[in-house]
């Protein structure tokens, strides 16, 4: 199989975001960036398919700045073979990534797109969804198990009733849930070797995709902060304040 992975350039989970002083976004200036865990996770996961001889070829994709090269390197550095940047400054809403990956996928042909659930910097959880629609191809979401029967897939799901095990016949998508793998780090000749792999430059030009915004950012807030809890002496008292809240009744 060939499999075409999506990554997406993401703050660091480890960093908190700070809003900008005028409200206009999150402020990305100096603020580490990494790749997405959930796209960590589909990357190990198709390595995993070809160490198993069920996969021959990776490609990683990403859609975003010229930084994002970096993390297609990181890609490359875990063990994906080749790897494409579909250049823009615009911030790409997910129903113009998906119709830009199946512009790849027309060019590329891979039997599987493996990406993750959702990205942590707007967490649409849409992106492989409407992927799989534009293909017209089965779907496999919040993958917890993937597992190569044949010519098709065995993905087991996790639902809000537990766990779902679906068949899919190739090509398909599969979008990665956080329990499906580890990630690997990437070691230091593999991080060497990545800088010589072939990274290819397009523009969403190239597939005849617009990525003008179609919604509007108003205005961006950070959260209200906690209020401090209180003690109360006894349950009528709990139950009281409970009922003034409007939690109990």
């Amino acid at each position: 199989m060939k499999l075409l992975v999506a990554v997406k350039r993401v703050i660091d989970f480890n960093v908190k975001p700070r809003v900008k002083m005028d409200g206009s976004g999150v402020d990305l200036a100096n603020v580490k960036m990494s790749m997405n865990p959930f796209d960590e996770i589909a990357v190990e996961e198709a390595i995993r398919l070809k160490e198993k001889g069920a996969a021959t070829e990776i490609v990683a994709v990403s859609i975003g700045p010229a930084k994002a090269q970096e993390t297609l390197r990181t890609a490359l550095a875990m063990g994906a073979d080749r790897a494409i940047l579909v250049q823009t400054e615009e911030e790409v809403e997910p129903l113009a990534v998906a119709k830009i990956l199946k512009g790849i996928a027309g060019e590329e042909n891979p039997d599987l797109i493996i990406l993750g659930k959702q990205a942590i910097d707007d967490d649409s959880n849409q992106t492989g969804q409407m992927l799989a629609a534009l293909l017209g191809w089965p779907q496999g979401t919040f993958a917890s198990k993937v597992e190569v029967a044949g010519g098709d897939l065995n993905v087991t799901r996790e639902v809000d009733g537990g766990l779902e095990t679906v068949k899919l016949a190739t090509p398909a998508v599969v979008t990665t849930d956080l329990r499906l793998n580890e990630p690997r780090y990437a070691s230091l000749p593999n991080i060497m070797k990545a800088k010589s792999k072939p990274l290819a430059t397009k523009s969403p030009g190239d597939y005849g995709v617009d990525v003008a915004p179609r919604i509007e950012t108003l205005k961006v807030t950070e959260p209200a902060k906690r209020q401090a809890g209180v003690k109360v002496g006894s349950v009528d008292e709990l139950v009281g304040k409970l009922k003034a809240l409007g939690v109990a009744k």
